[in-house]
């Protein structure tokens, strides 16, 4: 059984029922002093406890999609795959055109199917949803992810017309699931596109950490995954690819929350060529090693630098700032990056900008994140270009 399937919730909530009630019913045979019954009464607790854990255990990754299967779990991702798959009509087009040598491919729901407020309908009426895999050629990994496509995507008019991308990017753990369920991100992408306050945009949602369960934040690991070369070109190469997206940076953002909010100001200041807008919601402003980490920087004589050169502040007041556009959202009050925030954001310095959106109280959550959204999106907006070229080759 999968490892976020009904069946397997189902199979050990119920053998936690039955543990418990055998609990129960056998006690009274365990209340002697004889070392049977002691361990009896030992045995029983430690199941009893052991069943009731895998069940809330298993609820909670099913409701945020932590682990989407049993290798996610046990830390066995596989890599790219040696053959790449046609799909879509017979003569192997999806959406987007040709999908010869296919670096984007269609997954299974992933989640998909249990997020409520989805488009329903006609897409050229509503837009779509996709579940794929993103398959990165020189990072060799495949990464799931959701892609919204607005309904102008498929509209007559806009047939030959190309598409500003917001990358949106989850905390660790989660993934696409917990953008779409949670934090609702192409529900309210949209309402917005709906009432003209974002530009219709392609919007693709999907996890920092490229070697589950490690994370992995957005960083190249000397010797280990490559996940800031997944997003910074491996990401951008695939999505040009396979849909009608726009080829500048200018029409490139990125957006996350907690750490996919460290993630997009990363990728923004390290490769303004690729993205010139990052939102971050909850973001750090430092990368650090911790137990979920493992060593980021490696060893030898580059460590030092590569660990100044992912402390954005420092890289402020030691290197020529980007020229690229940021917001930072934080709260006053509930949420542990207010001061952090400050400092970065006197740091800034042209020829990038920077502004801020600041709640007076928001802890670090989906209720807060949510909050944050529509401002952050309609930001994002402003700061990409409407890409004139048209898609000639398709």
């Amino acid at each position: 059984m999968e490892l976020t399937s009904r069946s397997l919730a189902y199979t050990v909530t119920g053998a936690a029922v039955v543990s418990v009630g055998l609990t129960v019913w056998l006690w009274p045979r365990f209340a002697s002093r004889g070392v049977a019954a002691v361990l009896g009464r030992l045995g029983s607790i430690a199941v009893t406890q052991l069943a009731i854990v895998s069940a809330l255990a298993l609820a909670v990754n099913t409701n945020f999609q932590f682990y989407g299967t049993w290798d996610e779990l046990l830390g066995n991702d596989d890599g790219a795959p040696a053959a790449l798959e046609k799909w879509g009509a017979g003569d192997g087009t999806g959406p987007g055109g040709d999908l010869k040598g296919a670096l984007v491919q269609p997954a299974g729901p992933e989640g998909l199917e249990r997020v409520h407020g989805l488009p329903e309908g006609r897409p050229e009426k509503v837009g779509k949803v996709e579940s794929v895999r993103i398959i990165g050629r020189r990072s060799q990994v495949a990464n799931p992810a959701y892609v919204y496509l607005p309904p102008q995507y498929f509209q007559r008019q806009y047939d030959r017309q190309r598409f500003p991308v917001i990358v949106a990017i989850s905390g660790y753990p989660g993934g696409s699931f917990l953008l779409a369920q949670h934090l609702r991100v192409p529900q309210t992408a949209g309402k917005l596109i709906g009432k003209g306050k974002l530009q219709p945009s392609v919007v693709v949602m999907i996890r920092p950490t490229i070697a589950p369960p490690r994370d992995t934040q957005c960083v190249d690991v000397p010797g280990g995954p490559q996940a800031e070369t997944f997003f910074a070109q491996d990401l951008p190469e695939a999505l040009r690819g396979h849909y009608r997206v726009g080829r500048d940076a200018g029409a490139w953002g990125v957006l996350g929350y907690s750490s996919g909010g460290s993630c997009a100001l990363q990728l923004a200041m390290r490769h303004p060529r690729t993205y010139t807008a990052a939102a971050a919601l909850s973001a750090d402003f430092k990368v650090k090693n911790d137990p979920t980490t493992g060593d980021l920087f490696g060893d030898g004589d580059g460590r030092l630098r590569r660990m100044r050169e992912h402390d954005l502040v420092w890289r402020l007041e030691n290197l020529p700032a980007p020229p690229v556009s940021v917001l930072v959202a934080t709260s006053r009050k509930g949420e542990g990056n207010y001061p952090a925030a400050r400092r970065f954001l006197d740091a800034v310095k042209p020829p990038m900008r920077a502004d801020s959106l600041v709640l007076d109280q928001g802890s670090h959550n989906f209720r807060t994140w949510r909050r944050e959204l529509p401002a952050s999106l309609e930001w994002m907006s402003r700061q990409l270009t409407f890409p004139q070229d048209l898609a000639t080759d398709r």
